[in-house]
């Protein structure tokens, strides 16, 4: 049916943690600290001819300086997925931190699409301060500017639609211009939270994730979820949860079982 995807869901990397490192605050929760797992992830849709990709993973290299397993490597991945990495496909970037825009330069074919607010944060003088550097890699956003002034990256407004029964929208609070997309499936429309939400557990407790660039807008965008939820999506598809594939049911026959399917 015209205007419904596939949605494919690839974990490249994962890290083990302790609550304390990724809930904001934690100890104010009142709670004992205890381990945790953070996986990687990014989303590939799919819909007659056309191919979506929200966000790029991380570089490996990039991931293992930064004390993260990689599983699988994301343009691989693709090549497995049958999908050239240098063809022409869109590009949806969530946000520009280091886990969600490595292997950009590989794909030298797309358009990248992401929020003018987002793009202007990460190039500006306030985005070198250390909470905020932490997150991101210079060369990175070097390349969104080498892709913005080649023609290749394009801001897109909240509500945009790259093709029918893919919207995105614009909810901030993570960072600047954090993007969630919704996409029609025939399973129902899924929400790709990206980052607005990185663990089902911090949308259900209120527990924000510990990078927050507006701590209002992180809990305003939770109430945009829960809304969308509520009113049009079925499925929701979080930044980093590891029950992700549990979730969904990991294909084990696609990328060693670090991929599943909705729609």
């Amino acid at each position: 049916m015209a205007g419904q995807h596939e949605v494919t869901i690839v974990r490249c990397g994962t890290r083990e943690v302790t609550r304390g490192e990724v809930f904001l605050n934690h100890h104010l929760y009142g709670e004992p600290d205890g381990p945790f797992t953070v996986d990687y992830f990014f989303w590939v849709v799919r819909g007659g001819e056309r191919t979506i990709l929200v966000d790029t993973g991380f570089d490996a290299a990039v991931a293992a300086a930064r004390g993260r397993t990689a599983l699988v490597d994301p343009v691989a991945a693709l090549r497995e997925l049958g999908i050239d990495p240098a063809g022409r496909h869109d590009v949806i970037v969530t946000h520009a931190h280091w886990d969600h825009i490595g292997n950009l330069p590989a794909l030298s074919g797309s358009r990248i699409l992401m929020s003018r607010n987002e793009y202007r944060f990460w190039n500006s003088a306030m985005a070198r301060r250390p909470l905020f550097a932490h997150f991101a890699e210079e060369s990175e956003i070097a390349h969104l500017a080498e892709a913005r002034r080649a023609g290749r990256l394009e801001f897109v407004p909240s509500g945009y639609s790259p093709t029918p029964g893919v919207t995105v929208l614009e909810v901030g609070g993570h960072t600047p211009g954090q993007l969630v997309v919704l996409v029609d499936t025939a399973e129902g429309t899924v929400l790709l939270a990206s980052d607005a939400v990185h663990f089902h557990e911090e949308l259900e407790r209120d527990m924000p994730f510990l990078a927050v660039s507006d701590l209002p807008g992180t809990y305003a965008g939770y109430d945009t979820v829960r809304e969308l939820l509520g009113q049009r999506a079925r499925h929701l598809v979080t930044g980093h949860d590891p029950t992700t594939l549990e979730r969904f049911g990991a294909l084990p026959e696609l990328l060693g079982g670090n991929a599943a399917r909705i729609g």
